[in-house]
């Protein structure tokens, strides 16, 4: 199934778009800025990008930004120049139980932003972007994914900044499977190639969570932070909320050169069904201060917003 694509000009709203006094969208030639209040908040890369003309991609998020207005976020990083920024990807691209396509490198696939809009309603901005996944299968250029990415932005405080990510995917041909890497980390799903400084630390539940090389158990929330705006300037945070709906959640945690993973579905893959599949997301961008307390008040509003949905 062919869709037409959307030209760039008309992919995107206006040049300049003013939501709620607050928010505003900025298009360039490459994708969408949301800033809030003359803060960066993040740019959703929407025009094909490369590094030294390889490792194409499209439709992440880079640079994710501190409540500061600084980057938190990687592109293209000598160490894995496929990483990019907040990005979804999986290994095991699969089709009539053959594999087609590698989407975390990536081989034999592309992705291809239709739409890029971003509104408002009272509470926040939305950005929804559609995207479809195009492979080749037995020579023939082929749409296998329709990707609709819903990223709410809520206002900032003076502590935090939440984004929610609502990504779900279409199957547009039959018997479509995604997995992680096929090996014991069975990494692969919703991940963040975040800035590591050397005085990075993870926290789950109260608990420090020491990176191993394969994925650990922890809680339902991970707290990232660390120097990401240098090491004479205060710490910032990053939190991440797994999907509620899981009931177990593993964690791929790196220390440096290389991302944070909430790895789905792991090695074995899963059909994607025809109605398609929805992962959910929260990302909280921090100054670096927040105690276990206040992330499980946090998290558990979040638990019953998913679930009231």
């Amino acid at each position: 199934m062919m869709v037409k694509l959307f030209s760039f000009s008309f992919a995107v709203l206006l040049t300049l778009q003013v939501f709620a006094q607050k928010f505003i969208a900025v298009k360039t030639q490459e994708g969408v800025e949301l800033q809030e209040n003359g803060k960066k908040v993040l740019f959703y890369q929407m025009k094909q990008k490369t590094i030294d003309g390889k490792y194409t991609r499209a439709g992440y998020i880079h640079p994710l930004y501190s409540l500061n207005g600084s980057g938190l976020t990687d592109d293209g990083p000598k160490d894995h120049p496929y990483h990019r920024g907040v990005f979804w990807a999986w290994h095991q691209i699969i089709v009539k139980n053959k594999q087609i396509a590698e989407g975390w490198v990536p081989e034999n696939i592309s992705w291809l932003p239709t739409s890029v809009k971003v509104n408002r309603n009272k509470k926040a901005a939305t950005l929804n972007a559609e995207v479809l996944w195009r492979s080749t299968i037995e020579k023939i250029p082929t749409d296998i994914i329709k990707e609709k990415t819903i990223i709410k932005v809520y206002p900032a405080t003076t502590q935090y900044r939440i984004l929610d990510f609502d990504i779900r995917l279409k199957p547009l041909v039959d018997s479509l499977q995604l997995g992680g890497s096929n090996d014991e980390k069975g990494y692969g799903g919703f991940c963040l190639r975040l800035k590591l400084p050397q005085d990075i630390t993870f926290v789950s539940q109260n608990k420090i969570i020491t990176p191993q090389d394969t994925a650990v158990t922890a809680g339902p929330w991970m707290d990232i932070t660390g120097s990401f705006e240098g090491s004479s300037l205060p710490k910032s945070g990053v939190l991440v909320f797994a999907n509620a709906t899981f009931s177990y959640q593993p964690w791929i945690l790196r220390r440096v050169t290389s991302m944070q993973n909430v790895p789905y579905p792991g090695k074995t893959p899963v059909v994607v069904p025809k109605g398609g599949l929805e992962l959910k997301y929260r990302v909280i961008v921090h100054n670096g201060y927040m105690t276990n307390e206040e992330i499980e008040k946090l998290y558990k509003d979040y638990e019953s917003e998913v679930h009231l949905q």
